[in-house]
């Protein structure tokens, strides 16, 4: 081979590079927006979902206005502690289930978690839609969209479905589950939540024995793809339960590691069904992670916990609550630009990583900063005809 065929191999090996590399980012953040977006507009419009009459069960310490700043701080540390724990018992059962192969037991946890989504809470979220907006809607009608929703929201996530209708449901699902936290967490548990969760998510994955680095570890060593319940997917990939174990109907498809600039580099037997990025998961929502596959030179995709989909939306929501157009935005850059940092050490490093913790800091700052910072300035300086 010539110098000058080499160059030109490099240059287009470079150009393939970088063209799968913003591939790879924007198939992330258009849904990873889409879910903030859903949440955003249902905040601003629905007013339901903002009042905090409801609480979970395992969050017992109420927050009021007329406690003081440590009583609140305490309760709502308990409330953290708790839920984080439920958590990591929640992860480690699915890690001693999955250890054991009962796919089958994993399978239909799973299914009863998308069924109260997709059934009960979509009504709850539809019936309260239709009530703020005053739309006249007869019961049997709604039973029947409801009824038909939920069953193709099972058969596209848990059987066989289009690509695009299985995102669409991941991000709604998503979208709806980050409401109900919202809802039901009061506000400095929520806030303390997130940066717990994140710190979690450093422990779960970095760790040599945190339960999503054994959960990872495992599917590494048998060479099985996650559930497609746990993780929103770029490509398809079809899924399916068998007494021997996960099947993965893709015929010779071959896993690829997440290289630099975004491209795929053919990962080795030991490297195969390597998982990037994780999804921290919760009580409601079980994440996957992140996971580059290559079909062919036009088909490679990546995947992304829908846990990180929740508590993104989570933060950006939290933020929609005070009305603060510039504090929203604010938060929205802040996480996208998170995912892109994460994205970036991914491809250099070439090892498992956690999602959350970079969005989730830059969210934090970015919402505290501006919300009682920048905000309040400009107020203050627009009050006195600074901008004149």
């Amino acid at each position: 081979m010539t110098q000058e065929e080499m160059e030109a191999r490099d240059a287009a090996e470079k150009q393939k590079e970088l063209k799968y590399g913003a591939e790879s980012v924007i198939s992330l953040v258009m849904p990873v927006s889409l879910c903030m977006i859903v949440t955003i507009a249902t905040i601003q419009s629905v007013p339901f979902f903002t009042t905090h009459d409801t609480q979970l069960a395992y969050t017992p310490m109420h927050e009021s206005q007329d406690q003081t700043t440590g009583t609140r701080v305490g309760y709502a540390l308990l409330n953290v502690v708790i839920v984080i724990a439920i958590v990591v018992c929640m992860t480690m059962l699915l890690v001693t289930l999955y250890k054991y192969r009962c796919y089958t037991a994993i399978h239909g946890w799973l299914l009863v978690v998308s069924m109260m989504l997709l059934f009960f809470m979509s009504w709850l979220y539809f019936d309260q839609l239709i009530q703020t907006h005053n739309i006249a809607f007869d019961m049997i009608t709604e039973y029947l969209i409801i009824w038909n929703f939920g069953v193709g929201g099972l058969f596209a996530i848990h059987w066989k479905g289009p690509l695009k209708v299985q995102q669409a449901y991941h991000v709604f699902t998503s979208a709806l589950m980050a409401l109900i936290l919202i809802k039901n967490l009061p506000d400095w548990t929520g806030w303390m939540l997130l940066g717990g969760i994140a710190v979690y998510d450093l422990v779960a994955v970095l760790c040599p024995g945190g339960p999503l680095a054994q959960l990872l570890e495992v599917a590494q060593e048998r060479d099985e793809p996650l559930f497609p319940a746990l993780i929103y997917s770029s490509t398809m990939a079809w899924i399916t339960m068998a007494d021997t174990g996960a099947q993965a109907d893709t015929g010779d498809r071959d896993v690829a590691k997440f290289s630099a600039g975004g491209g795929t580099e053919n990962a080795s037997e030991s490297d195969r069904s390597r998982v990037g990025m994780n999804a921290t998961p919760n009580p409601g929502q079980m994440g996957g992670g992140m996971v580059a596959e290559e079909d062919d030179e036009e088909n490679t995709g990546v995947k992304l916990g829908l846990g990180d989909f929740i508590f993104y939306s989570v933060l950006v929501g939290k933020a929609a609550t005070t009305n603060d157009w510039g504090t929203i935005v604010a938060c929205y850059v802040a996480i996208i630009v998170g995912l892109v940092c994460t994205l970036m050490i991914l491809s250099i490093f070439q090892k498992a990583l956690p999602a959350l913790p970079i969005s989730v800091a830059f969210g934090i700052i970015f919402y505290f900063g501006s919300h009682a910072m920048i905000t309040p300035m400009v107020d203050h300086m627009n009050a006195y005809s600074a901008f004149m």
